[in-house]
């Protein structure tokens, strides 16, 4: 273990027992990082909000978006080393990190495409006697002080999709990464300030407990909370906002998709395999929940068998592994227990079901899960898909609409009115019509609806929710009617 990471915090100090992270595969220990207490936290909004009030001396657009170039640019240049530490830090395989990097470089590039042609918008004046001799128009502000906590799974590209929108709107930003992935956050947090962005525009800290972050959350100094996270840590954050304190919260689901008596399978197979299995499916809309017409369950669960079955399991750091571990140890244990009892209760084992190591478990498939089992009620969250079979696809709407979750779905048809049925009926904010349900571009709307989040990521949205738009109204004699 050869690396430390100190508090990215300019002038405060660390406290207590740094973190000790280690790689989930073998559970070796790659780093140290510093953490922050009430003192640390204390430092960090403190500079921000003092950088936010001092509006003389904000970073203007063209400086943003020099910056902005450049870590994407320095992104692309770092791709072989970030991506091979990611996956060693989070366990996603190589193949998949190296894609991440290709995504986080083009999630800033998307933050100076966005900032480039945001515009305010004329309001219409001299329309009526009380509106004579005016002149009305927006412009877009930074919000203020945005904190952001972020999840594991994506170590790199989610912090670029919370840090890049508020460089790009101009707001400080104070980010706290999973404790599970901290290096991978501390990174670009140094690329982001190689680039040119001053160190107390972001800032980024380990919190040295729950108290720390809790206290965070709710200072009044906070304008905008982005937290990507379980829906059981987000809801309890959000209750403890500030009046005033906008947010967007990204949780979990329970993914369902529907797949018709004419799906292609021969092409529905390999998406849904690698829609299920993405980082050993700890993903917030992996493919969990099938519902399969009883004309080609049979042979859509005997393939799809077949190919999580030849998915090679092991170290995320070679280019041959298509699974990695999951995250914690004590995963491997909850998702195995999960599954005996789903085995218990009727479901068939088509493939998987075992625990490969301390980290491991097989790509599992599942037939006809009882409606009451965990699998079946719960986001997974582990390398499990579940096959249900369906007579009426309004039965199967109504099993998938069924679960406190919505975020996205598909369904797989060569028929073009089935396609629209499901996918008017579904309860999700987006649905993928012959595609999986983790499909996702960065610029595209991505939102949980129910208790599976509240607010639209995605580049645009997210720069917008960190601005605020500010109306400017000039009365004048010399103002005449358009």
């Amino acid at each position: 273990m050869s690396e430390h990471f100190a508090l990215l915090v300019p002038g405060a100090n660390a406290e207590g027992e740094p973190l000790t992270v280690s790689a989930p595969f073998d559970n070796q220990a790659i780093a140290t990082v510093d953490r922050g207490g009430q003192a640390a936290a204390e430092q960090a909004l403190a500079t921000a909000h003092a950088l936010y009030r001092g509006r003389d001396a904000w970073l203007n657009p063209a400086k943003r978006i020099d910056i902005l170039r450049k870590i994407a640019d320095l992104l692309q240049e770092r791709r072989e080393y970030l991506a091979t530490e990611s996956a060693r830090e989070g366990g996603k395989p190589l193949v998949d990190s190296l894609i991440e990097i290709d995504r986080a470089a083009d999630s800033f590039r998307s933050c100076v495409d966005h900032l480039r042609v945001q515009a305010g918008t004329c309001i219409p004046m001299n329309i009526t006697p009380s509106s004579a001799n005016r002149l009305a128009f927006t412009v877009h502000e930074p919000i203020g002080v945005v904190l952001a906590f972020s999840a594991f799974n994506h170590p790199l590209n989610l912090i670029a999709h919370q840090i890049g929108p508020a460089i790009a709107a101009g707001c400080p930003v104070i980010v706290k990464p999973a404790e599970a992935t901290p290096l991978s956050c501390m990174r670009i947090v140094a690329i982001v300030r190689e680039a040119g962005l001053p160190e107390n525009w972001c800032q980024a800290l380990m919190t040295t407990g729950r108290d720390v972050s809790t206290a965070m959350v709710s200072d009044p100094r906070v304008a905008f909370f982005s937290f990507i996270g379980s829906s059981k840590v987000g809801w309890m954050l959000r209750s403890k906002l500030a009046p005033g304190t906008r947010c967007a919260l990204e949780h979990g689901g329970a993914a369902p998709t529907i797949v018709m008596a004419d799906a292609d399978l021969q092409k529905t197979v390999p998406l849904l395999s690698k829609g299920g299995m993405y980082h050993a499916g700890q993903i917030c809309v992996s493919v969990q929940r099938i519902f399969a017409d009883s004309e080609i369950i049979g042979q859509l669960a005997q393939q799809l068998a077949q190919a999580c079955s030849g998915l090679k399991v092991g170290d995320p750091t070679l280019a041959e592994t298509d699974i990695g571990p999951l995250i914690r140890e004590a995963e491997v244990n909850r998702i195995d227990e999960w599954v005996r009892e789903a085995v218990s209760g009727g479901a068939k084992l088509l493939c998987g079901g075992k625990i490969l190591s301390a980290t491991t478990y097989q790509p599992t498939v599942l037939l006809n899960p009882p409606a009451d089992v965990r699998v079946s009620t719960e986001e997974i969250f582990g390398p499990v898909v579940c096959l249900y079979e369906f007579t009426d696809v309004d039965d199967a709407i109504t099993r998938a609409n069924s679960l406190p979750y919505s975020f996205q779905a598909s369904v797989f048809t060569q028929d073009i009115d089935s396609a629209m049925r499901v996918s008017q009926r579904i309860d999700a904010a987006s649905v993928m019509i012959n595609d999986h349900t983790a499909f996702r571009v960065d610029w595209m709307p991505f939102a949980g609806f129910k208790e599976s989040g509240y607010g639209t990521g995605g580049i645009p949205f997210t720069l917008n929710d960190m601005q605020i738009e500010k109306q400017i109204v000039i009365k004048s004699g010399e103002i005449l009617p358009a």
